[in-house]
């Protein structure tokens, strides 16, 4: 008993203490990890920060209508033609929705559904036969009557969360 008392009270000192030493370990090496991982992904998130306000500014309506509106157009064909053109670039950005919040990705898919709202109303009260200068000139005027636009809320929120990394 004198031997052996004193023998496990050690044998349980050493375990508690190398138990200690192994969480203290692992805990530095998923910090490690962790670090390593932001390093990798910040930039990446950024990125995608920058690519989504790209995106916003491009299927916005002005930068549509100077993009893609031709003096020969038809209400259908620029409706065609802006439609396309947001769908294209939905389309070439949407991996972005991995790197942000999934309230920021819902914010800025609304702000496409918006626009592309706008376009439908538009065409529809214009006909497809109308010369498109009529459309653009009603999308200019319906968008001159919001305080703020989707997409304008979609750029703020992007800039809200970017601005939470740093």
């Amino acid at each position: 008993i004198k031997v052996t008392v004193p023998a496990l009270i050690v044998f349980f000192t050493v375990q508690m203490l190398f138990k200690r030493y192994l969480n203290y370990q692992l805990n530095q090496q998923q910090l490690s990890q962790k670090k390593e991982n932001q390093n990798v992904t910040m930039p990446m998130r950024l990125q995608a920060y920058e690519r989504l306000s790209l995106f916003c500014e491009r299927i916005s309506i002005p930068a549509l209508l100077l993009r893609l509106e031709k003096q020969e157009m038809n209400c259908a064909t620029l409706q065609y033609s802006l439609l396309m053109s947001i769908q294209a670039e939905y389309e070439h950005n949407i991996t972005q929705q991995i790197y942000v919040s999934n309230e920021l990705w819902q914010i800025i898919q609304t702000a496409k559904e918006d626009v592309i709202e706008m376009i439908t109303l538009a065409h529809k009260n214009k006909g497809a036969d109308a010369p498109a200068k009529e459309m653009s000139q009603l999308l200019m005027s319906m968008l001159a009557e919001r305080q703020i636009t989707p997409i304008d809320h979609a750029k703020l929120a992007i800039k809200k969360e970017a601005s939470t990394h740093f």
